[in-house]
C-alpha cells in the first residue's frame, strides 16, 4: 500500500469549489521527475484567491493549492538534485495548473527547483517567500533601469503574507 500525506484540496462541481484537508498518495500528484517532503509554504493574498475561489487563479481541477514551498528532496531522477537536499521552488503555475505547497509532498520538475544555500534554512527560505522574491525582483529591475540611491526613496508594496506548516495545518 503507497505511504499516505495530507494535503489540501480544492474541487470543482460546477460553479461550486470546495476545500478539504484530505489524505493524497503519491500516485495523486503530477508529472515531475522530483518528490519533495513540503516543509514550508506561504500563505499570500493570491493563495487566498485560489482558496476562496474569488479571483480565477486555479485553472485545473481538483488542485493542491500554494503558489511556493521549500522542503527536502526524497526522490530524483535529475542529476542536479540528490535526496535530502534543500530545495525552493515559486513560480510554473505551482498552486494554479501543477499541484502546490499546501501538502506534505510534492512532485515537480527539477527545472522549476532552486537548492537553497546552507545558510538559508526552509523556513527562512519561505519567511522571504514568493512576496519577497517578487519585491527583491521589483528591486533588481529598477537597478537595471538606472535608479539609484542618489535618486531618491524607493518603496516596494505587497509583501504580506505568513508561513504554512504542513505538518502542523497552520
Amino acid at each position: 500500500m503507497a505511504d499516505k500525506f495530507r494535503a489540501l484540496l480544492v474541487t470543482k462541481d460546477g460553479n461550486r469549489q470546495s476545500v478539504a484537508v484530505t489524505e493524497l498518495t503519491d500516485d495523486d500528484l503530477m508529472e515531475g521527475d522530483v518528490s519533495i517532503a513540503v516543509e514550508h509554504s506561504t500563505v499570500n493574498y493570491k493563495d487566498g484567491l485560489a482558496i476562496t475561489g474569488k479571483g480565477p487563479i486555479i485553472r485545473k481541477f481538483p488542485l493542491i493549492p500554494g503558489i511556493d514551498l521549500a522542503g527536502r528532496v526524497l526522490r530524483s531522477e535529475d542529476s542536479r538534485f540528490q535526496v535530502g537536499d534543500r530545495v525552493v521552488l515559486n513560480g510554473y503555475g505551482l498552486g494554479e495548473a501543477h499541484h502546490g505547497g499546501y501538502a506534505e509532498r510534492a512532485q515537480v520538475r527539477g527545472d522549476w527547483l532552486i537548492r537553497l544555500p546552507e545558510n538559508i534554512s526552509t523556513a527562512n527560505a519561505m519567511a522571504i517567500g514568493t512576496a519577497g522574491y517578487t519585491a527583491m525582483l521589483c528591486v533588481l529591475a529598477l537597478e537595471r533601469a538606472g535608479i539609484t540611491p542618489d535618486r531618491g526613496d524607493v518603496l516596494v508594496t505587497g509583501a504580506a503574507g505568513r508561513i504554512w506548516d504542513p505538518t502542523t495545518s497552520r
